[in-house]
């Protein structure tokens, strides 16, 4: 592709050689001659001086390099875009394999395809142009708008609600049960029973081996534009607000409020009944015990403000040196 056409589907800018043919993409750090990259992040703004890619999609401001560059406002964004330029995802023909098990109760809605020993359940309700791969398995009940794509060992459970766009992907698990035991005279557990459906508004995406479980009373929502990574745990009862992301293994105690645009990052934890409210950002491995009001950002366990938590670790870090002056003075 001419990186002048590129420029044009991109909306972006072009300084450079018109000529310049791209063939690929590629990250900055491992791009040849014919490939396009990006910088999106300071940390590797140097690279842009060094890197061999014929192409470099940067933000309007950055600096001259020798490489043509593609000047954008989201040079992140435009690279996702430019990516489908250059990788075509499988398509999946309608149609329904000869292994699969399909309730005749069921509803599905045109253009399906089911693949081999997939399972709909009875009373299933599925919009247009579903795409179910090996072995995933809807139960009972479950009704989901068009366009959903369920891939291989993906499960969803009785009664659950999925809506338009919805993208399970391999091993993820929504409806399964809440963890809810209430303790008896003996000091044996016994099992609540998870009466309420996980629901999924439209374009949520969950990935791999992530869970999303069902409530014991009510119900477990996440709202539309959700992303959810890799070993999520939603715990039962819990609500997620709009365009919200839960990175790789995040933790939702049960009855967990979170607000629309939040973003919490790998390994969060949140305690139960607590509610992290809009545009939150909470930062690798924080625990949450208490509500966080909107807009904050938070660190460290127990979370508290950002940049105090930064202050506190810069003087954790000096506490050798600091004891050995606290010493000398004693000695003194």
């Amino acid at each position: 592709m001419k990186i002048t056409d590129l420029a044009q589907h991109l909306g972006a800018t072009l300084q450079g050689d018109p000529a310049v043919t791209i063939t690929g993409v590629a990250s900055i750090e491992t791009a040849g001659p014919g490939h396009l990259t990006f910088v999106a992040n300071p940390k590797y703004a140097s690279l842009a001086r060094t890197t061999k890619a014929s192409a470099i999609l940067v933000e309007p401001d950055f600096a001259e390099i020798t490489a043509a560059t593609l000047r954008i406002t989201n040079p992140y964004l435009a690279f996702a875009r430019a990516i489908e330029l250059f990788y075509k995802p499988p398509t999946y023909t309608p149609g329904i394999h000869p292994t699969a098990v399909i309730s005749p109760t069921a509803k599905i809605g045109a253009n399906a395809h089911i693949g081999a020993y997939a399972v709909v359940s009875d009373h299933v309700v599925l919009g247009d142009n579903a795409v179910l791969l090996p072995h995933s398995v809807i139960y009972a009940n479950v009704r989901a708008g068009k366009n959903l794509l369920l891939h291989s060992h993906a499960v969803v459970r009785e009664h659950c609600v999925l809506g338009d766009n919805v993208i399970l992907q391999n091993g993820a698990v929504i409806g399964a049960d809440g963890f809810g035991f209430a303790k008896q005279a003996d000091g044996t557990w016994y099992k609540i029973l998870q009466s309420g459906p996980a629901v999924l508004e439209d374009n949520v995406e969950v990935q791999a081996n992530a869970c999303i479980d069902r409530a014991s009373i009510g119900e477990t929502r996440v709202g539309s534009g959700v992303k959810v990574d890799n070993l999520v745990q939603v715990g039962h009862g819990s609500a997620v607000g709009s365009d919200t992301l839960l990175c790789a293994q995040v933790g939702l105690a049960g009855s967990t409020t979170v607000g629309k645009n939040v973003i919490l990052a790998g390994q969060v934890g949140v305690a139960g009944h607590c509610t992290i409210g809009d545009g939150v950002i909470a930062t690798a491995q924080s625990g949450i015990p208490s509500d966080v009001e909107p807009g904050k950002i938070v660190s460290g366990y127990p979370a508290i403000d950002n940049r105090q938590w930064l202050r506190v670790v810069a003087l954790v870090n000096r506490l050798p040196e600091l004891l050995r002056g606290i010493k000398a003075l004693a000695k003194n």
